[in-house]
């Protein structure tokens, strides 16, 4: 799904719960006013002027429609505060967590978002809001070099959805990047292992280079990770997990490059791929 399908999604979402308590709101007249004491000084400058639901609600809506997203979060949360046990509020929950994800305040978009699964996890809306939740976790993923927190959160999140909510429409969008966030975390280990094996610390690039296999093999990294465990086999003297690494490398990339180069490492050392059928890497296959 593009991003640009992706933003409407959310926006037309945000939309429809708007609209729906838009009508409801017109039918709605609630009178307010401002208390003073014995000494005319005014209360409201100490706290929030009391405002109906409905005109709060109203405002925020008309404001995030016309792209006024700060102004209708300042509506959205002062709707929770003031009438925090309305559906006026319910729904002001879901459109706020919108709000600050489309501002890019993401910790606030997450907030609002899991307030509203925990409590309403059954409601129309909760789908959408567990999906903010997912997005704006997918928004801050970092570059492959950089700790990986958020990554993980967002997948975690997303398949949280799958669970929970598995007819929703948002279900292709969050298994689609839930693979980009796979891939995003074997290349994290891959990057790990290599600079071990740069080392010559064998035995932390092999944990690496397993976990890949093990963990990841589903991504497009799992072929540079057998190759790279040839070479790590290779140098530690482990000749027969060496050969294997390259036979399911050729087995199943017989054209990729990485296994012209596992094949004729093997080749300097007068080897040839082999496979071990008792070997962890052919279970691990067999598995997948």
């Amino acid at each position: 799904m593009t991003s640009e399908i992706r933003s409407s999604r959310l926006k037309y979402r945000a939309f429809a719960i708007g609209r729906g308590l838009l009508v409801a709101g017109l039918a709605i007249g609630v009178v307010s006013g401002c208390a003073k004491d014995n000494d005319d000084i005014d209360l409201n400058a100490y706290v929030d002027t009391i405002e109906p639901a409905d005109e709060l609600y109203n405002q925020g809506l008309a404001n995030m429609n016309q792209g006024r997203l700060r102004e209708a979060s300042k509506k959205f949360d002062a709707l929770d505060r003031q009438h925090p046990y309305s559906e006026f509020a319910r729904k002001a929950n879901v459109l706020a967590a919108y709000t600050q994800y489309k501002q890019g305040n993401f910790d606030e978009a997450i907030s609002s978002a899991r307030r509203f699964v925990n409590l309403y996890p059954t409601h129309e809306d909760a789908a959408y809001a567990q999906y903010i939740i997912g997005i704006s976790y997918f928004s801050q993923m970092p570059v492959v070099t950089r700790d990986q927190r958020d990554t993980r959160l967002a997948i975690q999140n997303f398949n949280e959805l799958l669970e929970r909510y598995p007819d929703s429409i948002y279900v292709e969008d969050a298994k689609s990047k839930i693979r980009i966030g796979t891939d995003q975390l074997a290349g994290k280990e891959m990057q790990i292992g290599r600079y071990y094996l740069e080392r010559r610390e064998y035995a932390a690039s092999l944990s690496r280079f397993r976990n890949v296999v093990e963990e990841y093999s589903n991504t497009r990294h799992i072929e540079e990770a057998l190759a790279r465990l040839t070479e790590t086999y290779m140098a530690m003297g482990l000749v027969n997990e060496a050969q294997t690494a390259t036979a399911i490398l050729g087995n199943n990339f017989p054209d990729s490059e990485w296994y012209a180069s596992s094949y004729k490492l093997l080749q300097s050392g007068g080897l040839e791929p082999r496979q071990n059928s008792g070997s962890w890497l052919s279970r691990a296959f067999r598995r997948s």
